[in-house]
């Protein structure tokens, strides 16, 4: 399910069961709230998570959903597939249905992932602009050397998009093995970046989004929901809670 912004008159008229010309005449007698409080213009967009009563009726109190998971591989990061059990498979609440992926992992991946109902939150997490780091644990086929570490922090042109990826920190941990902070997230990044000194990644591990890191996350396979502190740490607005009439 998609949750949009809508006028409230609209919205009163589907759920209310009214017609539209008597939202005005509702409004007037102060029988329509907004998160508490009477509605002040039939013309008012509604968000998705704006709690909207007519008398002592709820026609809307959606609560938005912050979701992390530790994603195991054999996984598809999609909210349906015919063939293989996905993401959203793992999270077996009634309200599944509402949520989508913020910045996929590829089948073979694990690692965190992040779920939401709130598109303005997951555009606002996935937006480079915003600066929020993504960090990455990589195994790879072949030695790395510090050619590898100036390559990334110079970027790296993509013929397919015709960009040059923004600068990315790669921390050598062993002879096969690094760690790496990307801004972007472009697709196959990281393993079109290694394929570039034809370095097969062999394992692809997220540990961290911002400050939420999987060190303080669910075991393999599982999920929970965001905490508010978590959500005012990442510095990005949200709706974790919702108001009462």
């Amino acid at each position: 399910m998609k949750l949009q912004r809508t006028r409230l008159d609209r919205l009163v008229s589907e759920r209310g069961g009214v017609h539209r010309k008597e939202v005005r005449l509702l409004l007037a007698q102060g029988r329509i709230h907004i998160d508490g409080r009477p509605a002040d213009s039939i013309n008012q967009a509604v968000g998705p998570f704006t709690r909207v009563t007519l008398d002592a009726r709820v026609l809307q109190a959606n609560k938005a959903r912050y979701v992390m998971l530790h994603k195991p591989s054999g996984v598809v990061s999609a909210t349906r597939d015919k063939q293989h059990k996905t993401v959203i498979d793992l999270v077996s609440v009634p309200y599944s249905s509402e949520l989508h992926i913020v910045g996929r992992l590829d089948f073979n991946s694990t690692g965190l992932m992040l779920l939401t109902n709130d598109g303005r939150w997951s555009r606002s997490l996935s937006d480079p602009q915003n600066n929020i780091a993504k960090t990455y644990r990589v195994l790879l086929e072949k030695a790395l050397d510090d050619s590898y570490v100036k390559a990334f922090a110079d970027g790296m042109y993509f013929d397919f998009e015709g960009v040059t990826t923004r600068p990315a920190e790669l921390r050598i941990l062993g002879q096969y093995e690094a760690e790496v902070d990307l801004i972007e997230g472009r697709y196959h990044q990281i393993k079109r970046m290694f394929g570039r000194f034809d370095n097969r990644v062999k394992a692809l591990h997220r540990t961290s989004v911002g400050s939420l890191s999987m060190a303080a996350g669910p075991a393999l396979g599982q999920w929970r929901e965001l905490t508010l502190s978590e959500l005012d740490l990442l510095g990005l607005e949200h709706c974790c809670l919702s108001p009462t009439e």
